[in-house]
């Protein structure tokens, strides 16, 4: 019993001892900050106004964020018109190209060009129906007579591309991009020439014949014009057969046609 009780005493003993020195922490830390003004603890309305401060102060130093430019949902550019006939009733490419290098700053009429224009010189041969066997490719150059002296048939963008780079450093071969790529030049105050048919209609009278490089697969309604304008319904094409300017056609047609003929297009980059 009585090392009970000693047990007791020395716990109660430790128990206060403890409580004291406590105590005497708290009393310290009290005192200091009365003597210092600083405090061991924050006030939870303080902090959340300092918070709420220094939000304030940083949207404030912060740039306001810039607005999306908006894409410009029409544009039409006045670029010169020039036809085809009668000179040159297979021309329709090299004078598009000749609207194109006018509207760029080069003074070419589509006559001074046509000498400049690369030709593929393979004569014709026929089968025994009548049908076209061998030819020249409008890839490698323009295929029989631009003049209409004989039969004529026309150019693609990879030969005629040349003849564009010639005159203007940042000319661009914008084949197989998205028509959204031709209405961004547009945007930027740049026409393109591109290949499309002559009625703007999906052709079903498809030809083939053999060339030096194989065979091609084209048509006879094959027509190139300047795109220069669209909205959200037409494209605006300078038409060189036509002889119209700003020739308005169906968006959707349009499109079609030149994805049928292969998405061609040859257009230039401004200078920056």
């Amino acid at each position: 019993m009585t090392v009970l009780w000693k047990g007791i005493q020395v716990t109660l003993a430790l128990f206060l001892i403890t409580g004291l020195l406590f105590a005497s922490g708290v009393f310290g830390v009290l005192l200091y900050a009365k003597l210092t003004g600083q405090t061991w603890f924050r006030d939870p309305t303080v902090a959340y106004a300092e918070q709420e401060a220094a939000k304030t102060a940083a949207s404030a130093a912060a740039p306001p964020a810039a607005k999306p430019v908006e894409r410009p949902k029409s544009v039409l550019l006045e670029a010169p018109h020039i036809r085809q006939l009668p000179e040159l009733p297979s021309g329709c490419e090299v004078t598009s190209l000749a609207m194109l290098l006018q509207y760029y700053g080069v003074n070419k009429s589509k006559m001074d060009l046509v000498p400049e224009m690369k030709k593929d010189p393979t004569p014709i041969r026929y089968n025994k129906n009548g049908s076209i066997a061998f030819w020249g490719n409008p890839n490698t150059g323009f295929v029989g007579e631009v003049t209409g002296a004989a039969k004529g048939f026309g150019i693609y963008h990879t030969a005629l591309f040349e003849l564009l780079k010639a005159y203007v450093p940042t000319a661009q071969d914008l084949t197989k991009e998205p028509f959204s790529k031709l209405e961004d030049q547009l945007i930027q105050g740049v026409p393109s020439v591109v290949w499309t048919t002559i009625n703007y209609k999906v052709p079903d009278n498809w030809v083939v014949w053999d060339t030096p490089i194989g065979p091609i697969e084209t048509t006879f309604m094959e027509h190139a014009v300047l795109l220069v304008g669209f909205d959200e319904q037409y494209v605006y094409v300078n038409d060189p057969l036509a002889g119209q300017s700003n020739k308005k056609i169906d968006k959707e047609a349009f499109i079609a046609t030149w994805d049928a003929m292969g998405r061609q297009a040859i257009s230039y980059t401004k200078a920056q």
